[in-house]
């Protein structure tokens, strides 16, 4: 049986054209996404939401809350708790504006497509309520690039909690697709008194499941993934509650993860270094058996 694993159609042609020489990979986007978590009698949950058919990039595949990174996500005037922008420099290996501007990116997303802020009136409260129409006029100034985040922070008198997120991982989309991002992974728990909503026009569906669970339906082929997420569910599905993610957080490897393609006589050879379960071998038309 076939697993879920999200594989365009035009990949085998795009790659042979990276290979060839005549497909020039474009500048990949900083990008930011975030696995909330949260603790069940029956073990942590993941929110994940489904990305709609009509999309250009991931249509139909499961993936976390996120997205790009404004150009004004490192505005020096955001209000930031929690380590500083050279901690985060060094932990996410950038300089510190962009630091800033992925931490950002990643809290004000998680916002935007799932409702879940992770601010608060202090450097040790969190925000308990965001509903209401004002909170969702926000939202969508927010969406609309009509408010920047240290707008929004600033309206409402909160400071960024980025000590609430765990740098998990880096990866980085293949050289041949026409949509390149440079996406930092970040896990967090959905604050007290927080819920999460389909807020995303992106998205059709959302849904708390278990990693271990969430993993076996994409083994089944029941949901398409990118290979980021359905490996990122595979080490989450290790922890034992979403404290011990963070935890486990602090310690973990950021290497970027870059897809290679490699050309052979019969086949292009698509892998992932550090995920073998993801190889893709194509074969070259005409190619002799």
């Amino acid at each position: 049986m076939a697993n879920g694993q999200w594989f365009p159609p035009d990949w085998p042609d795009l790659i042979r054209a990276l290979s060839d020489g005549t497909l020039t990979p474009v500048e990949p986007r900083r990008a930011a996404t975030v696995m909330l978590l949260k603790d069940t009698a029956a073990g942590p949950v993941v929110h994940l939401l489904r990305r709609r058919t009509s999309m250009a990039f991931a249509a139909g595949a499961y993936a976390y809350p996120g997205g790009g990174v404004d150009p004004r996500d490192d505005d020096r005037t955001v209000r930031w708790a929690g380590p500083t922008r050279a901690w985060w420099a060094d932990r996410l290996g950038t300089d510190d504006a962009s630091a800033q501007a992925i931490v950002c990116a990643a809290v004000r997303e998680t916002y935007e497509e799932a409702g879940v802020l992770l601010a608060g009136p202090t450097a040790d409260s969190v925000i308990e309520d965001t509903t209401g129409d004002d909170w969702e006029a926000d939202r969508a100034a927010l969406v609309a690039r009509e408010l920047s985040f240290a707008e929004f922070l600033d309206r409402r008198g909160l400071v960024l909690r980025s000590d609430l997120l765990g740098a998990w991982t880096r990866w980085i989309t293949p050289e041949f697709e026409p949509r390149r991002y440079d996406t930092w992974f970040f896990a967090a728990a959905l604050p007290a008194g927080q819920r999460t909503r389909n807020a995303s026009t992106e998205a059709d569906r959302t849904v708390w499941l278990r990693p271990a669970a969430a993993a076996q339906a994409y083994d089944r082929g029941e949901l398409t993934m990118m290979p980021p997420t359905i490996a990122t569910l595979r080490q989450l599905a290790l922890c034992g509650s979403a404290s011990e993610a963070l935890a486990v957080a602090r310690g973990r490897d950021l290497t970027p993860v870059l897809a290679t393609a490699r050309l052979t006589d019969r086949e292009v050879v698509l892998s992932w270094p550090g995920h073998d379960e993801f190889t893709k071998r194509i074969p070259i038309p005409g190619a002799p058996a």
